[in-house]
């Protein structure tokens, strides 16, 4: 009898009785089993009967092909963990391979622990198979209901750079990383192979690559499965890492692939520990003339569908595309398919797995780690549980005076960096500030006298706040960014990523997916809140000196502002104070997408310190030093403003109102949190129609001038009572290299515009101040002409104060 045999015989026996790698096999057995079951089961969970049609699902939804190879690297890591001690994070890049991580969570018995009524025994697995990719209930990837997962997978390319951020600052974590060969032809994925260059292994943990080749996409074979071995090892030298090859040339000789991956993974984490004990030694202090460390990773090769059917009416499908999703489409309705899944599913000897109540058998279930070292339920896959609130520095300390509104100029983006260089030294190991080579073009260049950029390959002497270790990550690739951050986030940290706002649309899809991640996530009790990832954007749409056209772009407001409202939230500051008060509220907040929109070059201060903090806190609010207004009596005209460009030029055009018009009554208001435009109803902090009412009156006129598009301020408020009398300006898709003021005009966001849209929307101005009117056109155009002759603003508009 063998020890596996006699193992099975005897329940109580101890794990130790199985063979090294015998016990990774059952449990690679039982997974592949749950997974399967997954896929097409509703009823009959351990076929205690022939399968009926009516045990099978009407609807077949899932990824059966990249399944069982997940299963066989998450048994093996399993091994590991319960040997060693290891803490491993595991990282679905395929992750619509989702039954895997769910099967492995069940056999681990966290699923059971988290959703008590998907129990330990036949009805639980019953529950388990029915809910999958099943109205009501789990998704077929591995999304936030699945314990363990921090990478859903669903949309591909971003595992990697997921990987690289949970282990920042994580010096004990291991992330396992299975990217699949679809996956791994993506433009992000292939980026993020440079992350090693800024791991630094004295203070991080690891990242492990396990480059997953089946061969196929859903249709086609894919590039690097098809790339000649020695090709295909030249290129992940040339990432900087070290491949060790385990190919599944036999499927059938399991045991065989089991010794050759047992082997691989071994040797890979040999690697891994002499890189960092190396570093460690040596206070991580590598010479500048070295190159970064060249990392160990697995490329293993097996067959789509592995285990699965081989061949079904007549058409190979192990191996092939066709194991892709569902390899028997027609179970219900076919008698030959129903009889090949039964004979699938009993491949796997079921009974040699689970004990007569349908519960994991004991001597398997001894294998798993305990506790928190079981993947499903690893607290660095539930950020929130080990999350530290930041230490902020006092905002009163970096705050500027601001004697008179709107007479003193400071960079918005220069006075934040200083209070982010605080931070820095405040939280030296849970915050980092990521960027695509902008943190200086954006005016956050304090930072440097507090920290470096983090740098593993060579560092030259002409290059400057480069280091082996650092708090900025700068990498020209807003996919990486996005990536790292998400990931450093979902570990239970802090960052914010700063970006050219044109630029960061490059990452439109990643906010999606996060932004969904979020929504889900805020629903589960299990899940703990993560701190919000924060976009602070700069060198935008009104101010671009030294670009054109093609930097000119505020878009992004309007995609984020598509998602659910209990997840995002948009702010335009229009001074120094008021983005210091929004900073501080940010890295406070959790569970949120925040946007900050902000310019770099010195701009006038409109609020004190105070008055920006209540401002920022209220939203939007009336600036009585900017209007013209008379106490008790209700406003002639609104003039409102969003963002700190178009904030300038409604205060200036007021300014030419009162001198103009002083009999006419003026109000100014300000906008801070767009989301404040929006009814109660719609969001949280959307204003109540009689609040909104009382700011914007129910029909004077509204001159709103807006940092993005005009016809996002129309859809937010098109419930108001006053939505007819609204009139907005904004980016209209003028643009080129040229004055800031010259912008303005281009986009009819500029003062002389807005004092004549006040003139011509005001009834009791009409046709009385046509001269006025014409001597604005006429200054419009002299500033034009300016532009033309001497390449700058008129000194009057340049210099222009309160």
């Amino acid at each position: 009898m063998t020890e596996q045999q006699e193992a099975l015989t005897n329940p109580g026996a101890d794990q130790r009785s199985l063979g090294r790698l015998e016990g990774v096999d059952l449990w690679w057995r039982a997974a592949n089993y749950l997974s399967a079951g997954q896929i097409y089961l509703r009823d009959n969970p351990l076929l205690r009967r022939p399968l009926e049609p009516a045990d099978v699902k009407a609807r077949l939804l899932g990824h059966w092909g990249t399944t069982p190879g997940l299963n066989f690297v998450y048994a093996h890591l399993n091994r590991v963990i319960a040997e060693t001690g290891q803490d491993f994070l595991f990282i679905t890049g395929p992750g619509h391979g989702g039954p895997a991580n769910v099967a492995n969570a069940w056999l681990e018995g966290t699923y059971s622990e988290i959703y008590t009524h998907v129990g330990q025994d036949e009805a639980g697995m019953r529950a388990l198979f029915k809910q999958f990719s099943y109205p009501g209930g789990v998704p077929s990837h591995a999304a936030p209901e699945t314990p363990g997962s921090i990478n859903e997978g669903g949309e591909l390319g971003y595992s990697l750079a997921h990987a690289f951020g949970a282990v920042f600052d994580n010096p004990d974590l291991v992330a396992a990383c299975v990217i699949g060969d679809g996956e791994a032809e993506t433009a992000a994925l292939a980026g993020s192979w440079h992350s090693s260059s800024f791991l630094n292994p004295a203070v991080d943990g690891a990242v492990l690559p396990i480059l997953h080749l089946n061969g196929y996409k859903i249709a086609n074979p894919t590039v690097l499965a098809r790339m000649p071995e020695e090709q295909l090892a030249a290129l992940m030298a040339g990432y900087g890492y070290e491949p060790h090859f385990v190919t599944v040339a036999h499927p059938r000789d399991t045991a065989r692939a089991h010794e050759e991956f047992a082997h691989a993974l071994e040797t890979c984490l040999a690697g891994i520990r002499r890189i960092q004990a190396e570093a460690r030694a040596a206070g991580g202090g590598r010479p500048a003339g070295e190159s970064a460390p060249v990392w160990p990773m697995i490329v293993l090769r097996s067959p789509k569908g592995w285990t699965g059917p081989e061949t079904v009416d007549g058409k190979p499908v192990e191996g092939t595309w066709r194991a892709h999703q569902v390899p028997l489409s027609e179970v219900r309705t076919n008698r030959a398919h129903l009889e090949q899944l039964e004979q699938w599913l009993q491949s796997y000897r079921p009974e040699e797995l689970f004990d007569g109540a349908g519960g994991l058998r004991a001597e398997i279930a001894a294998l798993a780690p305990a506790g928190n070292s079981r993947m499903s339920a690893t607290p660095y896959a539930n950020g929130g549980r080990l999350l530290q609130d930041l230490v902020l520095p006092e905002y009163g300390d970096f705050a500027v005076v601001v004697k008179e509104p709107g007479t003193e100029r400071v960079s918005p983006m220069a006075n934040l960096g200083g209070w982010l260089r605080e931070i820095i030294r405040l939280n030296p190991h849970n915050f980092r500030l990521f960027g695509p080579d902008e943190t200086a073009s954006n005016r956050l260049q304090a930072v440097y006298e507090a920290t470096d950029k983090v740098w593993q390959q060579r560092i030259e002497d002409v290059d400057e706040h480069l280091a082996r270790a650092g708090r900025v990550m700068e990498v020209l690739s807003e996919n990486l960014c996005q990536g790292w951050l998400e990931g450093y986030l979902l570990t239970g940290r802090h960052g914010v990523f700063n970006c050219y706002e044109a630029f960061v649309h490059i990452v439109d899809s990643m906010f999606n997916q996060h932004a969904k991640w979020l929504q889900v996530h805020r629903e589960l009790p299990w899940r703990q809140p993560v701190a919000s990832l924060n976009y602070l954007l700069s060198s935008h749409v009104w101010q671009q000196d030294h670009n054109g056209f093609s930097h000119q772009d505020p878009g992004f407001i309007d995609h984020v502002m598509n998602k659910k409202p209990e997840v995002v939230r948009v702010y335009l500051p229009p001074d120094a104070n008021t983005l210091l008060a929004v900073a501080g509220h940010c890295l406070t907040s959790r569970d949120y997408v925040n946007v900050v929109v902000c310019g770099k070059q010195p701009s006038l201060t409109w609020l004190a310190p105070e008055d920006a903090r209540n401002h920022a806190e209220r939203g939007i609010g009336v600036w009585e030093f900017a209007g013209s207004e008379r106490p008790g009596e209700e406003p002639d005209v609104v003039l409102a403003c969003a963002g700190d460009v178009p904030t300038t030029e409604a205060v200036a055009a007021a300014r030419i109102l009162r001198r103009q018009l002083p009999q006419l009554k003026v109000r100014l208001v300000n906008v801070v949190d767009l989301m404040r435009l929006q009814d109660a109803k719609e969001h949280p902090h959307g204003l109540e129609h009689r609040d909104f009412d009382r700011l914007f009156t129910t029909d004077k006129p509204i001159i709103f001038a807006y940092h993005g598009y005009p016809w996002l301020i129309h859809r937010l408020t098109y419930r108001r009572t006053n939505h007819e009398n609204l009139h907005v300006r904004g980016y209209v898709e003028e643009g080129t290299t040229t004055t800031p003021f010259d912008m303005a005009m281009m986009n009819r966001i500029d003062r002389f515009q807005l004092a004549i849209d006040v003139i011509d929307r005001v009834p009791a101005l009409g046709s009385s101040q046509t001269g006025l009117r014409q001597r604005l056109q006429d200054m419009r155009m002299r500033a034009r002409r300016h532009t033309r002759e001497f390449g700058e603003d008129p000194a009057e508009i340049a210099d222009w104060s309160l």
